[in-house]
């Protein structure tokens, strides 16, 4: 009898027989790798408690479903509840990430669906693209030609689009009637500081030396988000917040009968086939993501001898697809189902570094956050509390990213020509959309370097 308790402990705490060097357990299931909290990972309470308040960043979402879509609030928190729960089945399937948005490919997807009217027509236009893009990565994915196809794409073109999505993600926040003119002095200083706690060499020098400010950082732009609530109200540029007790009341109800396939039905044809350029547009966008995923990942499994990190980026790209299709047909989101939230995955990282005291598997640290942000969004203090600020997010989080897209942008262009061609494709793609960028990119890369169109150019920059 004791043996047969000890042995059924043993299964229920699987992660404490881990063996160093090795992988952490976990039940074999096809291209996947199943592990549940409590058996193949340790539950770990400081990365769940921060999930409960970095809760708040899904819920930027909001602002961009209620002004693009019309829809209600009940039915765009219902969205970003679906999709929470599918952040889930990165680690439970194995993949060691903290999964989030397609961020720099959101302004791309906003250009698109505002070619068509409020309605019907716009509901099908988010869905054929979130559909198209998620059977893209789902095929990429199972026959494993994910890297190849975005290796093989030219440089310049890979430049443009990057650059276009920061040039697209400035002007949602900066056209007449957008954020800015909405809340100019909140956002004018939570960008301000937000850019200097993220990009500031200063404030790099005083986290290396202060645990305070370490820990600051480490936050991402959650302190921000917390002193918008704050400053906005001061400002008298939004209400202060009506904190209200109780758990949150989605209307997936509404949500299926007004936004999904379930109540407009499923998208003609020519709706899929037109967004197939911006689908392979926020696939480049998006790769960038999960070059990064293995790159971070490589530099903590160095780190740890102790658990063996396995990052298949075929097993992501099945994932991250699989989301989207599922929220294509469930709740179509315009944040997207992306493969990465980078600010946190490295905080969770820099935590896993510290050791096996600290943290005994990635699994543990980014599976533990995405239980928090689940648990964070049933909340109504929670929700209630951010409500009022929400637009500041969205816009602080698009500027960031145009910052940031800008920079990896020009990095990707290899000699002066490569740039300029950039520079029309970025035009072109926030002005006249992804098709055109693609067709200008092609003729140009083609006119300009003839048979050595695909050949990598000596760097010049």
């Amino acid at each position: 009898m004791f043996d047969t308790i000890k042995n059924k402990n043993i299964e229920m705490n699987r992660w404490k027989n881990h063996v160093n060097g090795e992988e952490a357990p976990f039940i074999p299931l096809g291209p996947f790798k199943l592990r549940l909290p409590f058996i193949h990972y340790r539950f770990e309470l400081p990365d769940f408690f921060q999930g409960l308040l970095m809760c708040a960043v899904d819920l930027a979402a909001i602002p961009l479903m209620v002004d693009l879509l019309d829809m209600p609030f009940e039915a765009a928190i219902a969205i970003v509840m679906l999709n929470g729960l599918l952040y889930l089945t990165h680690h439970l399937l194995g993949d060691p990430v903290v999964p989030g948005w397609i961020t720099p490919a959101i302004p791309l997807l906003i250009a698109y669906v505002e070619l068509f009217p409020v309605g019907p027509d716009r509901v099908h236009a988010l869905i054929s693209f979130q559909m198209t893009l998620g059977i893209l990565a789902v095929v990429l994915g199972s026959t494993r030609l994910a890297s190849k196809v975005v290796q093989i794409i030219p440089q310049a073109i890979k430049s443009g689009v990057i650059l276009g999505a920061g040039i697209a993600a400035i002007m949602v926040v900066f056209k007449e009637g957008g954020r800015f003119d909405l809340f100019p002095l909140s956002i004018s200083i939570a960008v301000g500081i937000a850019f200097y706690l993220i990009f500031s060499k200063h404030f790099a020098k005083l986290t290396a030396k202060r645990p305070f400010w370490r820990n600051i950082g480490n936050l991402g732009i959650f302190p921000i988000i917390i002193l918008a609530v704050v400053i906005a109200p001061l400002l008298n540029e939004a209400p202060w917040p009506t904190i209200e007790w109780g758990i949150t009341q989605p209307n997936f109800s509404l949500m299926f009968s007004e936004y999904t396939v379930f109540g407009v039905g499923l998208p003609p044809l020519s709706m899929f086939l037109t967004s197939i350029p911006t689908a392979f547009a926020a696939y480049i966008v998006l790769f960038g993501d999960v070059l990064q995923s293995k790159a971070i990942l490589e530099e903590a499994d160095e780190i740890r001898a102790d658990e063996k990190i396995d990052y298949d980026a075929n097993r992501a790209h099945l994932i991250f697809g699989g989301r989207n299709m599922l929220m294509s047909i469930f709740g179509p989101d315009i944040t997207m189902s992306g493969p990465l939230w980078s600010a946190m995955h490295i905080v969770i990282i820099e935590r896993y570094k510290k050791g096996k005291k600290s943290m005994t598997s990635i699994f543990g640290g980014s599976g533990s956050f995405r239980w928090g942000t689940n648990v964070g969004l049933l909340f109504l203090p929670i929700v209630s509390l951010v409500k009022p600020i929400l637009g500041i997010a969205l816009a602080l989080t698009l500027l960031i990213q145009g910052f940031v897209s800008f920079r990896i942008g020009v990095m990707e262009a290899k000699s002066k020509k490569d740039l300029g061609i950039a520079g029309v494709i970025a035009g072109v793609l926030v002005t006249k959309g992804a098709t055109w960028a693609f067709v200008a990119g092609i003729l140009l890369t083609f006119l300009i370097y003839g048979i050595d169109f695909f050949k990598e150019q000596e760097k010049d920059l």
